[in-house]
């Protein structure tokens, strides 16, 4: 038995290393794939939500479960799980590495910072739901319910952040498809409990939250259930889980502009949401609408993020340079690629997904407008995702992180508060997008190509 358990963890350990060894194009898409059918399911516990409150409550609870209280969330949350990707970044150069003691102090503290952060956002986030969503000009219709779904959503957040670190933590070491399975079977919780507490026990825009948070918790305890079983390097102990400063300091290090970054998309979006608040229920409910549809592309974007973090991560720990520039080249060749195929996709049959969402034909009409002004722009995005991955992969995040603020964030909020109150229209605020895509990543093509740390590293021309 001893014999058996060895050479299976010699075996797990000899895949999970084929991301330094193998065929890079085929070892991007085996690791892609998993985190690509995860995050789908991780988008999807908030469709099922959309789906069951616009079809079963309305236009006004579709508008507050994914409206006003959805970019607060994205906010409060992306920021936390933004700064934690830095655990990520490290494990994954330490497990390349094969150093064993800092994997383990990297592991235990990004639990306990998952713990300790979940606290300090729940107290935020139920604090202060009602004073941002009337800031945000939430319609009167929809504040209620807007405020009841944001404070369940906080009480269950700690389950929430324990997962996607777990879950971070099992992708710096390779390990993609667990994360996956995990989330399905939230996923599927999640579907039956909307069912349950919101057409059989009506309850609401209350029901959908709940169902939520506790398909969230069911995730999380799998993946930590999984940390404390592992016989690799990564195990986790409940006794040693407690914060090494030294190793937060890294962890902040790295993953403190991928939360600000995060912080200002979300700062952005929530300006852009109030311009869409201000044109009424029906253009609400139609954006919330296509947001759940753009989720498709999201995803798949960032699938190839996380893959080629990981990827550059382990490389860059082994030392394998030529191998780091070689992988980022293809990953935006085959990310480039599924963008135009999806795009055509979104573009000729994404009109029959609103039918999901909601019967009303006057939202079904000005989703339309939207999502064919915006699909055939999503190219534009491509370089941003991947370069800013992979130079987050080897610890090089500032750099991006502030030409992101000023090419996204700023140059947004500049156009919204310049051009749509001379133009107070829906496809003005939409092009706030192609238009600050296209500048942010002509900044990282030039930064990338001629002053990042990839381009400076001896053995990569």
């Amino acid at each position: 038995m001893e014999g058996s358990m060895s050479h299976k963890r010699e075996s797990s350990i000899s895949v999970q290393n084929q991301i330094t060894e193998g065929v890079i194009w085929k070892q991007l898409l085996l690791f892609f794939f998993p985190i690509l059918f995860g995050t789908f399911f991780q988008q999807l516990y908030n469709t099922v939500d959309a789906i069951i409150v616009g079809r079963f409550v309305g236009k006004e609870g579709l508008a507050a479960v994914g409206g006003s209280a959805a970019m607060i969330i994205n906010l409060l949350v992306g920021f936390f799980i933004g700064l934690s990707s830095g655990a990520t970044v490290i494990i994954s150069q330490f497990y390349g590495a094969r150093q064993q003691a800092k994997v383990s102090q990297a592991v235990h503290t990004a639990v306990a910072f998952s713990i300790a952060g979940g606290l300090v956002i729940m107290a935020v986030g139920l604090i202060t739901a009602p004073a941002a969503l009337r800031a945000m000009g939430t319609p009167e219709e929809t504040m209620a319910d807007s405020i009841l779904y944001l404070r369940i959503y906080f009480l269950g957040l700690i389950g929430n952040l324990l997962y996607n670190m777990g879950a971070g933590i099992l992708r710096a070491i390779g390990d993609s498809k667990r994360p996956l399975y995990f989330l399905i079977v939230g996923c599927m919780t999640n579907i039956v409990l909307d069912v349950v507490l919101v057409l059989f026990f009506h309850m609401g825009v209350a029901g959908a939250a709940w169902a939520t948070i506790l398909s969230q918790l069911a995730a999380a305890v799998l993946v930590i259930a999984t940390l404390l079983k592992t016989d690799d390097m990564y195990r986790l102990n409940w006794r040693e889980v407690r914060i090494h400063p030294d190793m937060l300091l890294r962890i902040i290090q790295i993953g403190l502009p991928a939360g600000l970054q995060s912080v200002m998309y979300s700062a952005s979006n929530i300006i852009i949401q109030s311009s869409v608040n201000a044109l009424g229920t029906n253009v609400v409910a139609a954006w919330t609408a296509y947001g759940k549809i753009d989720v498709i592309y999201w995803t798949i974007i960032n699938a190839f993020g996380i893959s080629i973090t990981t990827f550059v991560g382990q490389n860059f720990g082994a030392g394998k340079l030529d191998r780091v520039y070689k992988g980022i080249r293809v990953c935006l060749g085959i990310s480039a690629g599924a963008t135009i195929f999806l795009s055509l996709l979104l573009y000729q049959f994404g009109q029959y997904i609103y039918l999901l969402f909601t019967t009303d034909a006057e939202v079904i009409a000005k989703g339309v407008e939207i999502l064919h002004f915006l699909v055939p722009t999503l190219i534009t995005y491509v370089c941003i995702e991947i370069l800013s991955g992979a130079l987050r992969g080897i610890g090089d995040c500032w750099i991006p992180m502030i030409m992101t603020a000023l090419g996204v964030c700023l140059l947004r909020v500049v156009w919204i508060v310049v051009a749509v109150p001379l133009y107070p229209d829906i496809k003005t605020i939409c092009f706030s997008y192609p238009l600050t895509w296209t500048v942010t990543s002509i900044l990282f093509l030039v930064y990338f190509k001629w002053f990042s740390k990839i381009r400076k590293m001896k053995g990569i021309s």
